[in-house]
């Protein structure tokens, strides 16, 4: 499990980066650099990372699912994830 303080961090960015979105586009459409430069260094949306949303284990994620591999792993096993079966040949 990931630190709660790094979690809080993150939903924090992801807040920013919505908050930001117009705005950012339109100063990118200017091509204004220096106003770029004024906004929260934490609303660009390089500056996210993606986090497993059931542990928040930052490594190992699966883009399609949203889950780390380890939880994928264990919902799958369960059977918790449609059309996700263990292969056997």
């Amino acid at each position: 499990m990931a630190k709660k303080s790094q979690l809080a961090r993150l939903i924090k960015r992801q807040r920013l980066v919505k908050k930001y979105a117009v705005k950012r586009a339109e100063l990118k459409a200017a091509g204004d650099s220096e106003g770029l430069q004024k906004l929260p260094k934490n609303s660009s949306p390089t500056r996210l990372k993606n986090r497993c949303a059931i542990s928040g284990r930052s490594r190992g994620y699966l883009r399609i699912f949203g889950i780390s591999r380890i939880e994928f792993r264990n919902l799958a096993r369960e059977g918790k994830i449609p059309g996700v079966k263990k292969a056997s040949w």
